[in-house]
């Protein structure tokens, strides 16, 4: 396992995908704490789970994350394209700082299920058509725009969700700047919906662990059997090289040489 923590890395990633899952560990009380999971895309489509952090529940510090990107990048990270996360805090300003090129993005379908927490469920339906226009939008113009449209109709019955796209927005905009292709990738929840699938599975089997080191190796047990020779070039997802070939274009002088890949 302590191999596998610290195995060497791709250069490049065209995305990571920061999402975490709730254990229940017993540590003098039981309660729930956030194992975070980094899923990465490399240049040639593949997915990878590049590593696994405990939290304390009680939402972690820039300390705390600006320690796991310094960890990723000790294991021979370079550049990260996107960022993609679920609002969590502390995280942006320490992507800046581990990797100033990377744009952080909020994850769309996270955003959109926590859009549903403050509505009552017959209106979800209407919801999720007029948000559409907005995250679907041609430019962040546009989609403020919509998103004024939206928050005028639902903000006197729904305060709570103007208020949560309002705090998001910025980290919600930037995937609007690139092509359809590139946004049809950061939308994608496949890798982090397919693995968390599994990592539930194992964690309701336990019921809650002893302590945090018996939680990441039930999850580290679950990520090896989907990568059993540890080689960090998992087959379990489908690869995404048609939806790269735009990233390879925008992202032309970040582009590591063939060789050095």
């Amino acid at each position: 396992m302590v191999s596998w923590w610290a195995r060497p890395l791709e250069k490049v990633y065209a995305a990571v995908f920061i999402d975490a899952i709730m254990v229940k560990i017993r540590d003098g009380q039981v309660r729930n704490r956030p194992i975070y999971a980094a899923i990465g895309v490399d240049l040639d489509g593949h997915k990878d789970i590049l590593g696994m952090w405990a939290g304390d529940g009680d939402g972690e510090s820039a300390r705390f994350w600006l320690a796991v990107l310094t960890d990723l990048k000790n294991r021979g990270v370079r550049d990260i394209f996107f960022v993609v996360c679920d609002g969590l805090k502390g995280l942006p300003d320490s992507v800046s700082a581990a990797f100033p090129l990377a744009t952080v993005q909020t994850c769309i379908i996270h955003l959109i299920r926590n859009t549903f927490k403050y509505a009552s469920r017959k209106y979800w339906d209407t919801i999720s058509a007029d948000l559409k226009p907005i995250y679907t939008a041609p430019t962040a113009a546009d989609a403020r725009a919509r998103w004024e449209e939206f928050a005028e109709k639902w903000g006197t019955p729904y305060p709570a969700i103007v208020t949560l796209w309002e705090s998001a927005w910025e980290e919600f905009i930037p995937f609007l700047d690139y092509d359809v292709e590139i946004r049809r990738v950061l939308c994608s929840t496949n890798a982090i919906e397919s693995l968390n699938a599994r990592y539930r599975r194992a964690v309701r089997a336990r019921g809650h662990f002893p302590n945090e080191q018996s939680a990441l190796k039930t999850l580290y047990l679950v990520t090896r059997s989907l990568d059993p020779k540890g080689t960090g070039q998992t087959k379990w997802a489908v690869r995404w090289k048609p939806a790269l070939n735009a990233p390879a274009i925008t992202f032309a002088d970040r582009m590591p040489a063939a060789e050095e890949r």
